[in-house]
């Protein structure tokens, strides 16, 4: 993404509402408190301009075992099924840099996913840092994945249509685990990304473009990862960047034979130009992808689906391309907005 001379022009009239309020709210950014202080503030702000919860016949609270014998709190959410029917699920993973968030900021979200996609949505509340740093998290996801698949039965869903997804961190969480699942032979229906991390260095033109004022500052993605990466060498970690990060042997990740992916992104975030460089390396792997990029919003808009019209927009669109991929119902033509 080039450098816009007035980046705020922009945005929506709605959107720049929104920003301006939380700038006239005068809350202490989440960089300038502890980790605890700003899982605390994220998590009462996180449903102020969100929709109104959907209900749903199933809501229930899991744990998962973890390599370590941590059990992992997840919650499965799940529409209407017709009898004997099994339904396919998303295996979702929060966003919040990998420090704040949880199953229950995103709650509304993932009801709304289930309801739209007529999918099964397991929410990971994966452990964060700097408590939990890299990888535990990458660990807590591919645990989730793996104990969905081999517990799907019982839990009277369909273990041979599922997909991964999730927002930011997340969206990066479940880049990888598609990338495990290709490596370990386990097809996946889709892999859903909103807005996902994916590169080493945070030094891309949109960087430098957003990184004051359009809500993911600068300083807050310094902060976050100064909490989840313990040493130097971890930023090169393909489990943290898997754009450009290498493994063990030094070696850059083939993205063959992953699963397909639907990625949205916003116009108006630092992490845009590294979400369209992942969806240019799957394309030039032969992997099939839906890229979206919703204009004149910022990072984080899919959460505020009470505010802004975008975000009802890219609910519809990834639930439609849940639909297409496990074949709860045919997905309908629609137009892609490319870069």
């Amino acid at each position: 993404m080039s450098h816009h001379r007035n980046p705020r022009a922009l945005l929506t009239p709605v959107m720049r509402g929104v920003l301006d309020r939380i700038e006239r709210a005068g809350r202490p950014p989440l960089h300038a408190l502890t980790p605890a202080q700003a899982r605390a503030a994220y998590e009462a702000s996180a449903g102020v301009l969100e929709l109104a919860p959907h209900k749903l016949p199933r809501v229930e609270d899991l744990h998962i075992p973890a390599r370590d014998g941590h059990a992992i709190p997840a919650r499965l959410y799940a529409p209407h099924a017709e009898a004997g029917a099994a339904l396919p699920v998303l295996m979702y993973c929060h966003g919040g840099g990998f420090t704040v968030g949880s199953v229950a900021t995103h709650d509304v979200l993932c009801r709304h996913l289930a309801h739209l996609a007529h999918c099964a949505v397991l929410s990971v509340d994966y452990r964060l840092a700097p408590e939990h740093p890299f990888p535990t998290a990458v660990f807590d996801a591919w645990d989730s994945l793996a104990w969905l698949r081999a517990q799907a039965a019982a839990l009277g869903l369909d273990g041979t249509r599922l997909a991964v997804g999730g927002d930011s961190a997340g969206g990066t969480l479940a880049a990888v685990c598609a990338l495990q699942a290709r490596d370990a032979g386990w097809p996946l229906a889709l892999q859903l990304l909103f807005y996902p991390g994916t590169c080493a260095r945070q030094d891309t033109a949109s960087h430098h473009t957003f990184r004051h004022g359009f809500l993911l500052e600068e300083a807050h993605i310094r902060y976050f990862f100064s909490q989840y990466l313990q040493r130097p060498t971890d930023h090169a970690d393909w489990r943290f960047a898997p754009l450009d990060g290498v493994d063990e042997a030094g070696q850059v990740r083939e993205l063959d034979g992953v699963a397909p992916a639907w990625i949205g992104l916003a116009e108006c975030d630092p992490l845009t130009d590294e979400g369209v460089a992942y969806a240019d390396r799957l394309r030039a792997a032969g992997v099939p992808v839906d890229l979206e990029i919703y204009r004149g919003v910022v990072h984080g808009f899919i959460n505020l689906g009470r505010a802004i019209p975008e975000a009802l927009t890219a609910h519809a669109d990834a639930a439609r391309a849940l639909r297409h991929a496990l074949g709860t119902q045919p997905a309908t033509p629609h137009a892609r907005k490319h870069p």
